[in-house]
């Protein structure tokens, strides 16, 4: 029995972990899971996972975004927590059999952060400038934009980024900007890319709540669900789904929302940003699954199905 179902103890244990950003955000979530519930007592669970210890290799290399909330799931199927809290562009699109995102929070920014102490901004870097990032979604659209820009890797927490920046290792690194806020960075932000040219990672800037697919504990989280961000990031996930693709895949899916219409726009690439494929459709929001399926559709019959089958290949 999951503690916060036993009525003595009123309790409720959030797996999370130990960057100052996924604390942030857990915290933040047992804040609005105790001023929902007056009467729970949350708790955090902080676990190293193998995506944090791991930071000699691309995380491509070594597993992909799912090293960051494996072990979190772990701890949840033996008993020691009862919800994890993520970044949502780090879930993959298939959960484990049993488990459920809960709910989801109001989106932040989901935009790209230019940070750079020697230029204002992306399009003032001069030919051959280092770029500093660990994902193949940003490697693909800056060397599609620039392909002059030599892309350099860049893992760690937000902390040790920003002081590499500092240290000249790059001329400049791009970070996801709703970390940056909801650290206090902002001020760090030298310029916000926008989706036309970065579009953003799949479900970036949102955080979602894992847990088993129980009624009572999905109940307990409705309080802290935003329909609208839930609309966006189905559609996203759709979208992603069904492109499948590997850890190296640069897959980008952003969706917003206009009352009750719902606009995605999508795109995969090549790492070295040859070959881009976008494209966008609108649509009901309740119709969200489908319209990220039918987007991705469109993009595997533009060609994209061949570069994604070549990518998985080399993937191994």
């Amino acid at each position: 029995m999951a503690a916060w179902q036993n009525a003595a103890m009123h309790q409720l244990r959030i797996a999370t972990r130990r960057s100052a950003l996924a604390l942030w955000q857990s915290e933040h979530v047992a804040a609005a899971l105790r001023k929902a519930h007056p009467d729970l007592a949350v708790t955090l669970v902080p676990i190293v996972t193998q995506g944090d210890r791991i930071l000699d290799r691309p995380l491509a290399e070594v597993g992909g975004k799912g090293l960051f909330i494996k072990e979190l799931e772990v701890a949840i199927d033996a008993g020691e927590a009862d919800i994890a809290v993520h970044s949502m562009k780090d879930v993959p699109s298939e959960l484990p059999e049993g488990f459920v995102i809960g709910a989801v929070l109001p989106r932040a920014d989901p935009r790209d952060a230019f940070v750079s102490q020697r230029h204002a901004r992306f399009d003032a870097l001069p030919p051959g400038a280092r770029i500093g990032t660990s994902s193949p979604r940003r490697r693909s659209i800056l060397k599609a934009a620039r392909p002059d820009l030599e892309i350099q890797e860049l893992r760690g927490n937000v902390d040790t980024r920003l002081k590499r920046a500092e240290r000249g290792d790059f001329d400049a690194i791009i970070l996801a900007s709703a970390g940056l806020l909801r650290l206090g960075l902002g001020a760090r932000i030298t310029e916000y890319l926008e989706p036309e040219l970065s579009l953003p990672a799949v479900g970036q800037g949102v955080i979602g709540i894992e847990c088993r697919a129980e009624r009572a504990l999905t109940k307990l989280l409705a309080p802290l669900e935003h329909e609208a961000t839930r609309h966006a990031l189905t559609a996203e996930r759709a979208f992603a789904a069904r492109l499948g693709g590997s850890c190296q895949s640069p897959i980008a899916g952003f969706a917003t929302l206009t009352g009750g219409d719902l606009s995605l726009r999508g795109l995969v690439g090549a790492p070295d940003g040859t070959e881009l494929y976008r494209g966008r459709i609108e649509g009901r929001a309740a119709e969200a699954s489908e319209l990220g399926r039918r987007l991705a559709e469109e993009l595997l019959e533009a060609g994209a199905a061949a570069l994604l089958a070549t990518l998985q290949d080399a993937d191994g």
